[in-house]
């Protein structure tokens, strides 16, 4: 085969090379492109010169310019955290409610807050703080311990029923299984759903009604309104850890639930329990 074929439709010239009857033409690439991928090879070769470029058993070539991106991160970390020094401290020193008199300090104290939140609250509270069975929401207005800012930040630090800590939040129903009769606490139950609107036996909740005020009402107050100080929930909106219907009612009279809050303080600093606190108050629950 002549290697001086020329292509009848185009015109051009072939290689001489010839695959299942197809020839290659011989177009040689553009001048330009040519010159173009000569220069990027003399620039990669200044740029292994210049730059850090190749690696050796324990580190890698410096180049003439002594660049680092390793050095640019750390300066640039260094710089964001002189940046913030300012804000950390500042949160360091002032109380809760101060720092959230301060528009800006309150900003940045609820940003570092939600990170926070991210990495220590979520395991129980989820990711937007909704909360689950036997886990508290911290987006409504029902607060066992008090939703203003510091009564969250103290929460937040001790904990409740935390045995390490000794300022922990304590509050411990009884399990009235061994101080009433069974029919006693089908009719406190009955009587404790009713306050929350559900629908129960009217004959049965009012016997309830004598059970509750001999029994309940020291800790969840007479109309069952409930008692901060104390750590009793409100009983008469529709808010409950363990779902509210009659027989869930009963079996926490029988047998109650007592969860358990770690005391984040020792744990996180005084710092960041301030954040934390700012953040959860942000949410909307808090007072």
């Amino acid at each position: 085969m002549s290697e001086n074929h020329i292509d009848e439709v185009s015109g051009v010239g072939t290689t001489g090379h010839e695959w299942d009857g197809i020839r290659e033409l011989n177009n040689p690439l553009p001048r330009w492109w040519v010159w173009t991928f000569y220069a990027t090879i003399v620039w990669a070769i200044g740029y292994c010169i210049a730059y850090p470029a190749w690696p050796l058993v324990s580190s890698a070539t410096t180049g003439l310019l002594g660049y680092s991106s390793r050095a640019d991160v750390k300066n640039e970390l260094a710089a964001a955290e002189a940046a913030k020094s300012e804000y950390v401290s500042a949160i360091g020193a002032k109380t809760v409610d101060e720092i959230l008199a301060d528009e800006n300090l309150r900003t940045f104290a609820a940003a570092a807050g939600a990170a926070k939140f991210k990495v220590n609250c979520v395991q129980c509270h989820g990711s937007g703080a909704e909360g689950s069975k036997g886990f508290p929401n911290l987006n409504d207005d029902d607060w066992l311990w008090g939703g203003r800012a510091e009564e969250i930040r103290v929460t937040i630090a001790h904990g409740a029923r935390f045995a390490a800590d000794a300022d922990t939040h304590i509050s411990e129903m009884p399990a009235f299984r061994e101080i009433l009769e069974p029919g006693q606490i089908d009719a406190v139950a009955s009587f404790a759903a009713s306050l929350s609107g559900l629908e129960v036996d009217p004959a049965k909740a009012e016997a309830g009604r004598t059970v509750f005020a001999e029994n309940c009402a020291s800790c969840h107050g007479d109309a069952g309104k409930g008692n901060r100080e104390m750590g009793a929930p409100d009983l008469t909106d529709a808010i409950s850890l363990y779902t509210r219907s009659e027989e869930d009612v009963a079996s926490q009279v029988r047998n109650p639930k007592h969860g358990v809050m770690p005391a984040w303080g020792a744990r996180l600093g005084d710092i960041s329990v301030k954040e934390l606190a700012v953040y959860v108050h942000s949410l909307g629950g808090g007072q």
